[in-house]
């Protein structure tokens, strides 16, 4: 049994950030090592026992004074752990403060890296930054890239989800009436961020274009989007609702905001879109479209580069990226065929259960774990 610390930010409810969800489940699903976490104050229940919280954090969030107490805490813990298993995206400022001042001083590194930011680096950097023994990445786009340029120990280990958790489910009366929504409603979400990615302003458009030529639409469109901190969301949201009231169609549109019990969410949906332009700062794999997936639900992606490994006819619908003529199409084909949505939705679980079951992913971790 080996003592694993994993360094990630706070590992504490709500469970609505894909990088600390899969975090939290993968402690949580690991055996035969033992596996420390780090939390607030906030206790945990029900955890394993070969589970320890390490409370270095006061709050939920990784402003600087919490990432301050992290590198205490890492500095601190030096020595005590067979492997340390880093879990953020790394910089050049975290990458310099953990080699100065708390890079272990026994046992081994592991880096899992979601995405390599090729908009901000590229080898050269990716070489200074990535400085643990051995690096997961999250698909076989990236491990290419770094075998490209000669970074053998790399592994590709795919995030999984817990598919008891993640699984389809009927749509929830609570959940609908928290949203002013009925069964009756055909419901449509698109579950990624109002500023970034590049999908709001063209969803908005159609939106208006669409609700505006079909008023009596039995159709409603849900923003699953959290508003972060910084104030670029905020402001989207609060543009893009005057839009929708100007237009008259504010009241087929609804926004979630934060949203504790994610599969609810997903299994509002009859059909999710995830029509982005770009991923920049963004996971390989979105989560989000994996967590749709194993909800059994019709996805409509853009034709981006890097969704092509989990991407294909039999699991999900794909349009040119910017193309609202073609999410339109997409949309109310699927909402015209039920059994095309269906078909989908099975195909769509089916891959996630051979490719993203967390038991799997784990698997390989604990494999890894065993190697180093």
């Amino acid at each position: 049994m080996k003592k694993i610390l994993l360094a990630t930010r706070p590992l504490v409810p709500p469970w609505d950030e894909a990088s600390k969800n899969f975090a939290y489940f993968l402690a949580k699903s690991v055996s035969g090592h033992h596996v420390s976490i780090l939390t607030t104050p906030t206790w945990l229940p029900d955890l394993p026992a070969n589970i320890t919280q390490i409370p270095c954090y006061t709050k939920n969030e990784l402003d600087f004074s919490e990432k301050l107490r992290l590198l205490t805490a890492l500095r601190s813990l030096r020595g005590k752990f067979d492997i340390t298993h880093y879990l953020f995206t790394p910089t050049r400022k975290n990458t310099s403060l953990i080699n100065f001042f708390s890079r272990p001083t026994h046992g081994r590194t592991i880096q899992t890296i979601a995405t390599l930011r090729e908009d901000l680096y590229g080898p050269k950097q990716w070489k200074q930054l990535l400085f643990a023994d051995h690096i997961v990445v999250y698909s076989d786009y990236s491990k290419k890239l770094l075998r490209d340029i000669g970074l053998n120990q790399v592994s590709r280990i795919y995030p999984g989800v817990d598919l008891t958790y993640y699984q389809p489910s009927e749509k929830s009366p609570k959940t609908l009436a928290h949203f002013h929504l009925t069964p009756e409603d055909f419901i449509v979400t698109y579950n990624g961020e109002y500023a970034r990615l590049g999908a709001t302003d063209m969803l908005t458009d159609w939106l208006i274009e669409y609700f505006t030529a079909h008023p009596d639409s039995n159709m409603k469109f849900v923003f699953a989007c959290r508003v972060k901190k910084h104030e670029d969301d905020r402001l989207k949201k609060i543009e893009i609702t005057g839009r929708f009231e100007k237009a008259g169609v504010l009241h087929h549109i609804r926004f979630t905001d934060t949203y504790a019990d994610m599969p609810k969410l997903y299994n509002l949906a009859d059909i999710v879109v995830f029509p982005v332009n770009d991923m920049r700062g963004k996971f390989d794999v979105p989560l989000v479209i994996i967590e749709a997936y194993a909800c059994g639900k019709p996805v409509i992606l853009s034709d981006l580069p890097i969704f092509r490994e989990f991407a294909n006819d039999d699991i999900c619908v794909t349009i040119p990226r910017g193309d609202t003529g073609a999410l339109s199409r997409a949309i109310t084909t699927l909402q015209a065929n039920p059994n095309e949505r269906a078909r989908l939705g099975r195909e769509a679980r089916a891959f996630v259960e051979a490719h993203f079951d967390l038991r799997k992913t784990v698997g390989e971790y604990e494999q890894l774990y065993a190697s180093l």
